[in-house]
């Protein structure tokens, strides 16, 4: 039962009574488990571009900037890099000085390679009197590791990872959001020479990210002959979800109901308050130093392309229903188009008469774009390209999770080892109508593809509920195309020790 401050607390986050009460009953229904058709792979589902399709696409690119396209980065990087310093920070607390685990001993191995090397010396130095080498050889290997993840030292346990320091390059340190401003000349300068680049941060990092902007970006403008137009919001407080018991009774701490952020599925309002025809989507820690980055700025300009032509085209056929000056065999062409090209197939549209079927294909055309590249899966995590039902009986391209999964099912276990690629998160979106009109984008989202998990607070086991995902449910309504792109395009940094790799030592 609702109080009356619980009222006034939901008034003041932005949350309707309405809303509330369907997250409380979500916790009691639960999200149904996708129905799954097949697993997408190349020539079923996967678009795999030869030579001169590449090409084509990359003209496209450069066409549509060249003729004031407006483009923009949108980069995710609210998230802490606690869980990228996990195991550190279990080699903190086993109570051992001598790392004893594989990861550990890799990483003081590596530990000079490490761009934030330097930072860390000259920490160690003013915490302890001795710079990392000499600790490591008087046994203080868990004073270095302090040094660098604890608040009293680098508080890099703390911090998101766009405040790291990730590459060296020549004799400069970058920061992934460095980077991310660097590709962004590379591949999304538009006809005005300006690069429109957002990220999502959280509140208590927000000032630190301008910071680093107001320093980085008049050098990176010389260097690149470009203006940087950077923007950055937080996850909407209207987006947090009520946290209950495991009996599905709202928790609450000192009388007070737990709200809890939704995860980056919230980031579909952000990502609607973007003003742009075309954006690219990339997770924050997804950087490769320039020396590096042919293939990453190579292959956003290829599904860019391949994106204005899918968009261009789908332009045609509306603008061809609209004014009825169309005839059946146009209409077998538009459906063949949403077969082949979008990979939407409906068995039904057979039964349907011609202003039906041209009811079905203009409802289908008329809707937010993406291309996802995808890369082959050699074992990297990342939601797998699958082809799925929805609701109408249609199925379509979906970029699935292992949590919408029955995993209680044989054939559901089986169609997650037998996906050949996964999603990255590598996309490109075509985010206004044929007339220029932004999509309200949240009319886009599957309310059905959420997810319930288990969290531990103050000792208590509560239930939490994230939406759905913001390139899984949040973009289930989209028209969307799956492009296989090379695996040198896909380079994060889950762990530490990842920047050990060849891919981020430049």
């Amino acid at each position: 039962m609702l109080k009356p401050e619980d009222l006034k607390e939901i008034a003041a986050k932005g949350i309707s009574e309405q809303a509330l009460e369907e997250q409380l009953n979500r916790f009691k229904t639960g999200f149904p488990y996708l129905k799954i058709k097949s697993v997408a792979t190349v020539g079923d589902g996967i678009m795999k571009l030869d030579a001169a399709e590449e090409t084509s696409c990359e003209e496209a690119w450069n066409e549509f900037l060249s003729g004031g396209g407006k483009v923009e980065k949108f980069v995710p990087a609210s998230g802490a890099a606690s869980r990228m310093f996990k195991n550190l920070f279990e080699f903190v607390t086993a109570g051992k000085e001598e790392p004893t685990t594989d990861f550990m001993k890799s990483f003081f191995a590596g530990i000079e390679n490490f761009a934030f090397f330097k930072a860390l010396d000259a920490a160690c130095v003013a915490t302890y009197g001795k710079g990392v080498k000499a600790l490591i050889a008087d046994g203080k290997c868990v004073e270095v590791v302090k040094c660098l993840i604890t608040a009293d030292g680098m508080n890099y346990g703390g911090m998101p990872k766009g405040l790291l320091q990730f590459h060296k390059v020549g004799d400069e340190v970058h920061t992934p959001l460095e980077e991310h401003l660097e590709e962004g000349a590379q591949y999304a300068t538009d006809k005005g020479k300006n690069v429109n680049i957002h990220f999502t941060v959280s509140p208590e990092h927000r000032s630190a990210f301008e910071a680093l902007i107001e320093e980085k970006a008049p050098a990176m403008e010389a260097k690149w002959g470009v203006k940087y137009s950077v923007s950055l919001s937080e996850q909407k407080s209207s987006t947090d979800t009520v946290a209950v018991t495991m009996d599905n009774e709202p928790y609450r701490e000192n009388g007070t109901l737990l709200f809890r952020p939704a995860g980056h599925g919230a980031l579909i309002e952000n990502l609607n308050d973007i003003d742009a025809d075309v954006v690219f989507v990339k997770n924050i820690d997804n950087v490769v130093p320039a020396g590096l980055r042919a293939d990453t700025v190579k292959y956003k300009k290829v599904i860019g392309g391949y994106l204005v032509k899918v968009q261009k085209q789908i332009k045609k056929y509306v603008e061809m229903l609209r004014s009825g000056k169309y005839t059946i065999d146009d209409l077998r062409i538009m459906v063949k188009f949403l077969h082949d090209t979008l990979n939407i197939r409906n068995e039904s549209t057979k039964n349907l008469d011609d202003s039906e079927l041209a009811i079905y294909v203009l409802g289908k055309l008329n809707r937010p774009i993406r291309v996802c590249g995808v890369v082959k899966n050699d074992g990297e995590p990342g939601g797998g390209p699958y082809i799925a039902y929805n609701a109408d009986g249609t199925t379509s391209p979906q970029i699935l999770e292992s949590a919408q999964f029955d995993k209680s099912k044989p054939e559901s276990v089986e169609l997650i080892k037998s996906g050949s690629h996964f999603n990255p998160v590598d996309l490109v979106c075509y985010i206004k109508d044929v007339d220029g009109n932004k999509f309200d984008l949240k009319k886009y989202v599957d309310k059905d593809t959420g997810l319930i998990s288990e969290k531990s607070k103050s000792g208590v086991t509560i239930k939490a509920l994230e939406l759905p995902g913001l390139w899984n449910g949040s973009m289930s309504d989209w028209n969307t195309v799956f492009v296989e792109v090379p695996i040198t395009t896909f380079n994060p940094v889950k762990t530490v020790n990842d920047l050990l790799r060849k891919q981020h030592q430049g």
